[in-house]
Parts: structure tokens; sequence; C-alpha cells
């Protein structure tokens, strides 16, 4: 099992799918880094987390277990399929691209602060997905 440092390198982009869940993958590796005190800026159980254990029903504690007791991939994303609310592929598929072309400027909520954050990487909030920044944000972490 790879333990994510998070403070020396950035966790898995959130378009990297396992069984067709966007940011399954980053959420991993962060509650990896979480687990072995390596979390870096990084936060376990963030939103975008909390997207993923909401559309699935299920508890990020229970998750955090799942991660600590198995060294790969697999299994935990198989428990994340096979736990909480039943979701069919096409279920899946659908929230996982709506997920990966949400643009947060066109939520009064998140508006603000996601132009804010473009700015500060020279993105224009207008046609930047809240993944574009995670990856933009991930790349300028580690220059």
């Amino acid at each position: 099992m790879k333990t994510y440092d998070l403070s020396k390198e950035p966790p898995r982009s959130p378009r990297v799918r396992l069984r067709d869940y966007a940011i399954l993958a980053r959420a991993i590796d962060k509650c990896r880094a979480h687990l072995a005190g390596t979390e870096g800026e990084y936060h376990f159980n963030c939103p975008l987390d909390q997207e993923l254990f909401s559309f699935k029903g299920i508890d990020p504690e229970d998750f955090k277990l799942t991660v600590a007791s198995n060294d790969t991939d697999d299994p935990i994303a198989l428990w994340v399929d096979q736990a909480g609310i039943h979701r069919t592929p096409h279920e899946i598929a659908d929230w996982s691209n709506d997920l990966e072309e949400y643009n947060p400027s066109q939520d009064a909520d998140r508006k603000e602060w996601f132009e804010g954050e473009c700015k500060k990487l020279g993105l224009d909030p207008a046609t930047t997905t809240l993944f574009d920044y995670l990856e933009a944000d991930d790349t300028a972490s580690f220059k």
C-alpha cells in the first residue's frame, strides 16, 4: 500500500475513477494520509469527500475503517460500491460526470470563494470546473 505524504505530493486527481466513482481515489489518498498523520494542507472528509459519502449514504468513519484495513484500492472501491445506498452503474456514471463538470461560479453559495481561488491561479472562473481548479491548485502547491 502506498501511503501518501501530502506535504510532499498531492493526492490523485479527482478525475481518477475507481469503479467509475470520481473523487474516490483522491478520498482514499487523503484518508491514508490522515491515518498516517501526513495530510499536509489536505483534509479528509472535506466537502468534496462528503459529496461521495452523501451520494452513497456511507459514514466517513466507516470509510476510514475500511481504508485502514485494506492495503489496496480494489477492496475499498468494492466496499464503497456495496455499502450504503445501492446505485446503478448508470447513476454512478451520471453522478461522476456531473461532479466532473461542476462549476462553482454558477453556485451562489460558492461563487465568491471560487472566483477568489481562480484569480490566485490565473484561471477564468466562468470556464473552470472544480476539478480543473483542484488540479491547478495541486500543481501550484508542489512546484
